[in-house]
Parts: C-alpha cells; sequence; structure tokens
C-alpha cells in the first residue's frame, strides 16, 4: 500500500503556463485547436517572488509565442529543481500545462515523467471526487486571493495578441501565487474547501496531505453514477501512460 503521509518539509514550486491559441468562445473541446503554442510562463519557489518566461524576438523585443528551444529551457529549469529536491505543483498540470509543454519542447518523456511524479491538485481532487473543480472556485473557499478576472485564461491569448503583455504576465504570476498559496492552505487545515457552482461551501477532506499524479492515480474510483458522462482519469493522464 502507498504511504499517504505528508513527507516531512516538502518544499513546493508552483508552475503554470498560458497559450498563445485563442480559442474561440462556447468551445470546449480546446483540443481541437492544438497545436496551441506558449506566450509565457511562470513558476514560483516558497519564500520567493514568481519567475517568468516569456519568448524573444531577434532583436530582444516579447515574441508572440516561446520557441521549441525557449521552451524546452523551462523543463531543463524544472528537471533541475526536481533533482534538487524541489516538489512541483500545478493546478490541471497533468491534463493541461505539462501536456502543452511537452509538445511545444518535444521533451515528452521527460515531462511525461515530470508529470507523473508532480502534485496536479485538481487530479487529486478529480480522484476523489470525480468531477473536474476550477482554481478560482477553491481559492474563494479557501480565503486565498484567486485569479486576476479582467484577464481569464481564455482572454490571455488575446491580450497578449494586442500587445498587453504585462497584463499577461502579471496573470501567470497570480496564477502561480494562487496555486502555490491553495497548496499550503490545504495542507495546513486538512482539508479543501471550495465554492460550488449553487454559491454554496462543500468540504473534502485531505488530512493525509496531496498526492503525486502517479500516487491519486491509485486511489479507488469514486461513485459518479449520479453523473450523466463522467470523465476518465485518462482524460488527464493518457499522453503520460501513453
Amino acid at each position: 500500500m502507498l504511504d499517504h503521509s505528508v513527507p516531512p518539509d516538502r518544499h513546493y514550486l508552483a508552475f503554470d503556463l498560458e497559450i498563445a491559441r485563442v480559442i474561440p468562445d462556447g468551445i470546449d473541446d480546446w483540443s481541437l485547436y492544438r497545436p496551441f503554442g506558449i506566450t509565457c510562463a511562470a513558476t514560483l519557489e516558497m519564500d520567493r517572488t514568481p519567475r517568468v518566461w516569456h519568448g524573444h524576438t531577434l532583436d530582444g523585443a516579447i515574441a508572440g509565442q516561446m520557441s521549441r528551444a525557449e521552451t524546452a529551457e523551462i523543463v531543463t529549469f524544472l528537471e533541475g529543481e526536481v533533482a534538487a529536491g524541489k516538489t512541483i505543483v500545478t493546478w490541471n498540470g497533468a491534463g493541461f500545462d505539462f501536456s502543452v509543454l511537452a509538445e511545444e519542447s518535444g521533451l515528452t518523456a521527460v515531462c511525461a515523467r515530470l508529470a507523473d511524479a508532480h502534485i496536479d491538485m485538481m487530479y487529486h481532487f478529480f480522484c476523489l471526487k470525480g468531477f473536474a473543480l476550477g482554481l478560482d472556485k477553491a481559492a474563494q473557499g479557501m480565503g486565498v486571493q484567486g485569479k486576476m478576472s479582467e484577464v481569464g485564461g481564455a482572454n490571455a491569448p488575446r491580450f497578449w495578441q494586442q500587445g498587453r503583455y504585462e497584463e499577461v504576465l502579471d496573470y501567470v504570476c497570480q496564477d502561480v501565487t494562487t496555486t502555490l498559496q491553495v497548496c499550503q492552505a490545504v495542507e495546513h487545515q486538512g482539508s479543501l474547501q471550495w465554492i460550488t457552482g449553487r454559491g454554496t461551501t462543500q468540504l473534502a477532506p485531505f488530512s493525509s496531505g496531496w498526492l503525486t499524479v502517479a500516487e491519486a492515480s491509485q486511489l479507488p474510483l469514486p461513485d459518479t453514477s449520479w453523473m450523466r458522462t463522467p470523465w476518465s482519469r485518462k482524460k488527464f493522464t493518457g499522453w503520460i501512460t501513453g
């Protein structure tokens, strides 16, 4: 059996990225618009300020999206941080961020290993409850500052195309900040509170701490008989496990 106790002195590194592809309003299946491209990314280590990445043109200006070599630099950085003992934490990183990073960098095997070994809080929640949850709803429930509503994930590519770079960079930095704060708040409280679509508060116990993607994948399947079309875990991890 897995030992689900929280490792002592776990040092977290939050990670998030923004895509370049503008997804039309009302589209649920974003995969139809791949490859997405990456405009920028950010990481946040505990007790530090966010570090950001973005592409550069030949004259040093901010580029429309990051090149393959530039995205590979992010992968190399994350690999080094894990080797140094850091634990990467994301919100939907297994199903989205690492998948996009793998596609854009070409380093699929490395990204798959990083994704499997990291903590994706949304995926852990999904494995427990059988449905997805937005970061902002979790942040509200935990009393943590949420996303920058004036930008929003769907609008970030449009803003970037319009040259509103600083707004998008602020947005991705706020996302990694919120990610890290939610991670620590849930770990401290031993439970995750979130705001439902009806505006009520729900709570799920996390008394044993966060699980990596590999560990969460081994949890018993939750009861989803009440759902019309429940998602499979493969929706998030299919690209990792093949």
